[in-house]
């Protein structure tokens, strides 16, 4: 048995998983914006445990951990070098971990982990190269070519979130303006749907919150789509074509056969997100003969744990 875990910049997810990658067991815990390097460290290693205690499997039984983290990381080294939405800076994180589960442990960017993860046992089986994208707190990316995982001469490759797609745009955790990732995660859509309810206090969307902008969530949008709300269609429509500008870049650079889309947004009804969006990238793209397939990641906001508990197979 191998566990998986997702580092994210909100959760911290784990998975118990078996030779196949299948899921046996998760759970996740809130990660606190506070916490230090060792702080989260130390709540991997509690939740590592945890997993495995709750799934009824004995400790010896884990072969191996494997992690994804977001950001740039020196899987070999084991260390996170930068981090634009974790509080990680040249952490050795698989060093502080590892002390305290006593088990082989395998570091990789979040991303990466989701390409694994969907090249191998989800929606991108057969299909090369792959390209996934991860919508969440910013915007991740990774590509298996040939069955194996595209990460650049440092470990730092496939960074699409931190493209920029608006010069001097939105600030950015990275320090840049105008990031991908500021306009497209879901962290980018709940800023543009706080800024339309300002100008719209007749919107639905303050019903879907409870007349609280701290609670809307990157679905909340969607579900005043839904419901026909004129602001949220405005607002759906203005994140997709964001989301578009980035994948354009994507598919006229790496050309993938398919481009799978993962995070909470990627949920999100085909007819307000994935239709519109597929069509909005074919006519961006360079060869629209050839465009890439854009799909619903399969392994949905499991990708991460799959493909971070298959880096312990050396897939």
């Amino acid at each position: 048995m191998y566990l998986g875990v997702d580092v994210g910049g909100t959760n911290l997810a784990a998975g118990l998983t078996d030779e196949g990658g299948h899921i046996r067991y998760k759970t996740s815990v809130h990660v606190e914006k506070a916490w230090s390097p060792e702080e989260i460290a130390a709540q991997l290693v509690l939740l590592c445990r945890r997993t495995a205690e709750e799934a009824n499997t004995p400790w010896d039984q884990i072969e191996a951990v494997g992690m994804g983290v977001p950001g740039q990381v020196d899987a070999k080294a084991g260390v996170v070098v930068h981090s634009p939405n974790v509080n990680f800076r040249n952490t050795p994180l698989r060093a502080l971990v590892q002390q305290g589960v006593d088990r082989p442990v395998y570091l990789e960017n979040d991303a990466n982990c989701a390409a694994i993860g969907e090249y191998w046992a989800g929606a991108a089986k057969g299909h090369d190269p792959t390209v996934v994208i991860t919508l969440g707190t910013g915007i991740g990316g990774g590509m298996v070519a040939g069955g194996k995982l595209y990460t650049g001469c440092a470990g730092g490759g496939m960074e699409v979130g931190h493209m920029v797609t608006r010069p001097g745009g939105r600030q950015c955790g990275c320090g840049n303006q105008g990031c991908w990732e500021a306009y497209g995660s879901a962290t980018g859509l709940i800023r543009t749907t706080r800024e339309a309810m300002a100008e719209h206090p007749e919107s639905a969307l303050w019903r879907l919150c409870g007349g609280d902008t701290e609670k809307v969530e990157g679905r909340t949008p969607f579900q005043a789509a839904v419901e026909g709300d004129a602001t949220a269609l405005a607002v759906v429509d203005t994140y997709v074509h964001h989301l578009a500008e980035g994948l354009v870049n994507v598919v006229n650079l790496a050309q993938p056969e398919m481009i799978c889309l993962g995070g909470g947004v990627s949920a999100a009804p085909e007819h307000l997100l994935l239709e519109p969006l597929r069509k909005l990238v074919r006519q961006g793209a360079f060869d629209k003969i050839h465009a890439a397939h854009i799909v619903r990641a399969a392994l949905g906001n499991d990708a991460g744990i799959v493909g971070a508990a298959m880096l312990c197979r050396g897939e």
